[in-house]
């Protein structure tokens, strides 16, 4: 199955090809508030790096949170545009559980962390059996350290941009009956390639994302509920008709030559 999976879930922005379990290309950069300038070039730096079209894929996957509200409203809506230009099945996955898929071989408790806002994170309790099946623990929270520290028991991988930035609280907090395992630094950030081994196997289930489909904020921006209250269209459905008229259009150019060189 080959897909296209991006992650924009924090300031870390990562895009993948994968055609099953083959990474056929990647490519991360730092993005921090500037997502919606920098995916679309990345997706088609991508697609061209696998030399594949959207039309060769078998679906899509995306990360839809918690994280950064601004960087997972462009990844909904862009994923939704292409969705919209091609027809293909979109699978969406947590970001908290797409990163324990950067650690499928270790059996310890898994603790993605990621920073929220005021000085709160976000985090969730995972743990592998054999390798194969990924058991959640601990659904999605967001608090202080201390109640993320409060919340472990026994030995816990901690990784992520959140136990980086606030290691020192939440050691601080943690109970005498913990004992924390940490990762190298390629491991804690989120990935593309996490999402999309994780999104494929959503897809070959049937899992696919409806007609509505929001971003996992855990906790609502306060900027949202702003907008809802003065009504009119979204930055989602802006940017999802956007994307929707580009992937056309750039789908419409390639069909002339696609003619010719079949003929």
């Amino acid at each position: 199955m080959k897909v296209l999976a991006i992650d924009t879930a924090t300031s870390w922005q990562s895009v993948a090809l994968l055609k099953d379990t083959m990474v056929l290309a990647r490519q991360e950069q730092e993005a921090a508030g500037s997502h919606g300038a920098l995916l679309l070039p990345a997706i088609e730096r991508v697609l061209a790096e696998g030399g594949m079209t959207l039309g060769q894929l078998d679906g899509l996957v995306g990360s839809i949170g918690p994280g950064s509200f601004t960087g997972l409203r462009v990844g909904a809506a862009t994923l939704l545009g292409l969705r919209a230009a091609t027809d293909l099945p979109l699978a969406l996955v947590p970001t908290l559980e797409a990163m324990a898929w950067n650690l499928k071989d270790n059996e310890s408790s898994l603790c993605p962390v990621l920073t929220s806002r005021k000085g709160e994170l976000y985090w969730a309790l995972f743990r592998w059996r054999n390798g194969t099946t990924l058991d959640r623990i601990l659904p999605e929270q967001v608090g202080p350290p201390e109640a993320c520290a409060r919340s472990l028991t026994g030995v816990t991988v901690m990784f992520g941009e959140g136990w980086t930035s606030m290691e020192a609280e939440i050691r601080a907090a943690l109970p005498p009956s913990v004992s924390v395992i940490t990762v190298s630094p390629e491991l804690s950030k989120p990935s593309a390639i996490s999402v999309g081994l994780a999104g494929i196997e959503r897809l070959r289930r049937g899992e696919v994302a409806g007609e509505d489909v929001a971003p996992c904020y855990v906790q609502r921006a306060e900027a949202e509920v702003r907008f809802e209250q003065s009504g009119g269209l979204s930055p989602v459905a802006r940017r999802e008709a956007r994307v929707a008229l580009k992937a056309t259009t750039r789908a419409a150019r390639q069909r002339p030559s696609a003619r010719k060189s079949n003929g």
